[in-house]
């Protein structure tokens, strides 16, 4: 355990973090990664894969596809980012995090290496991963991209199939100030011959997608062109998202339970299903009732959190990791599914977002508990409460998440809402 967590240290200290210090840490090519996977013999290449990019829903989907390769018997591999509670939920085999012993033992075997390459913790722990699931022959390993994809150093695979959800603002100072200009990093992953799936069809970007996959001779697929939901054909519960969807070509309904229940799982769930019907078509034996049971399992299977996880009832309190514009319009649409007297908001940012244009989106009648994380990227609490203060949200200032949830708890009654968002940073926090 003591080795475990001297190892952590040493990846925290000596590699440069994104999540932690920000756009210093982010490297401008895919040199240190393939410097890394080349000593320990190219583990890219040992598995088969599916690559999932995007702005939001990249993580929910991912976990999507693994429960449902996982429900059809093959030994999934799953590789996401950044972690909530403990780093080994970055690399996951059938629901399994990783070893301690494999980190400490990885690391110790890099770290002449390290010294040399200099990578930064996330091209390490993509290294990592690979080496994992190859040693481990998994039949199948989901891969979620860290940042855009062109330049993300999970861009050294060759997948199965490429998956993209959503495309929205965030990240513009590394990735572009236009959606065109973002979905070309994204569509970087878009590989030759290999098919794409877009889950979201968006006037700004589907050019972008259509012109890479054809310099690509990628088949192309767009998930709104397969699916589309049935009229009054969702049930939103606090704890479950039913959906009944129309096979548009074949003309028959699909109804689907998921144990996530936010709806804007909706468009996730419409490009996991092509996504999983493409691979289906190419020789990968899943059925209907594997689809079914995986989604209304996905938690369970893979180990997914903070995607409108409800930790307690009276007051209701729900954690999800939604943080730039697209992500916290989702999650106000969702209030108006909720049933609560007075909401809570629990809510602190990183200085690299673009705070200004997600304060307006709140509900103004809601009472406010800003925060800040314990990591150098975060936003001091009393900016954010001044600037969420001109945007006519009221509350106080706390030094911690902790402080922070505590406060909301003292305030609200059982028939209340505590809702914590704004960052993985304050959710892991507030966990």
């Amino acid at each position: 355990m003591q080795k475990y967590q001297d190892t952590l240290d040493f990846l925290y200290q000596q590699l440069p973090m994104f999540s932690r210090v920000g756009a210093s840490a982010i490297k401008k090519d895919l040199d240190n990664t393939l410097a890394l996977l080349e000593i320990i013999d190219n583990p890219q290449h040992k598995f088969k894969s599916i690559h999932v990019a995007g702005t939001n829903g990249k993580g929910s989907s991912s976990h999507m596809l693994a429960a449902i390769f996982q429900q059809a018997g093959y030994k999934t591999g799953l590789y996401t980012s950044p972690h909530l509670l403990d780093f080994r939920e970055r690399i996951r085999i059938n629901g399994q995090m990783v070893s301690e012993d494999f980190v400490v033992s990885f690391t110790e075997q890099m770290k002449s290496h390290i010294a040399e390459i200099q990578p930064s913790f996330f091209e390490l722990t993509v290294a990592m991963a690979f080496e994992h699931f190859a040693q481990e022959q998994v039949d199948i390993a989901i891969i979620e991209v860290g940042l855009g994809g062109r330049l993300d150093s999970t861009n050294v695979i060759t997948p199965e199939l490429s998956l993209i959800t959503n495309i929205s603002y965030d990240h513009q100072h590394l990735l572009g100030d236009t959606l065109a200009q973002i979905a070309g990093e994204k569509a970087g992953i878009i590989k030759h011959d290999v098919p794409v799936v877009i889950s979201e069809r968006q006037a700004e970007t589907k050019d972008v997608f259509i012109a890479k996959a054809a310099e690509t001779g990628a088949p192309i697929y767009f998930a709104d062109e397969e699916w589309m939901g049935a009229a009054n054909g969702t049930n939103i519960t606090n704890t479950h998202l039913e959906l009944t969807l129309l096979h548009i070509r074949q003309q028959q309904t699909h109804h689907y339970q998921l144990d996530l229940s936010g709806q804007y799982q909706e468009k996730n769930v419409m490009g996991v299903l092509s996504a999983t019907h493409q691979l289906i078509a190419r020789g990968w034996k899943i059925t209907e009732a594997d689809i079914a049971t995986a989604l209304s399992h996905v938690k369970k299977l893979t180990g997914l959190r903070g995607r409108w996880e409800v930790v307690n009832h009276h007051p209701l309190t729900v954690l999800d990791v939604g943080h730039n514009e697209a992500g916290i319009t989702e999650i106000v649409q969702q209030l108006h599914h909720v049933t609560y007297t007075a909401l809570h908001v629990v809510t602190g940012f990183v200085k690299d977002k673009e705070v200004e244009k997600v304060l307006p989106l709140f509900p103004k009648t809601a009472k406010y508990y800003f925060c800040k994380a314990q990591i150098p990227r975060a936003l001091d609490e009393v900016s954010l409460a001044e600037m969420a203060a001109r945007n006519g949200l009221q509350g106080q200032a706390y030094p911690t998440v902790q402080h922070a949830l505590q406060a909301a708890k003292q305030h609200a009654q059982p028939d209340d809402m505590i809702l914590v968002c704004g960052s993985f940073f304050i959710v892991s926090e507030a966990m």
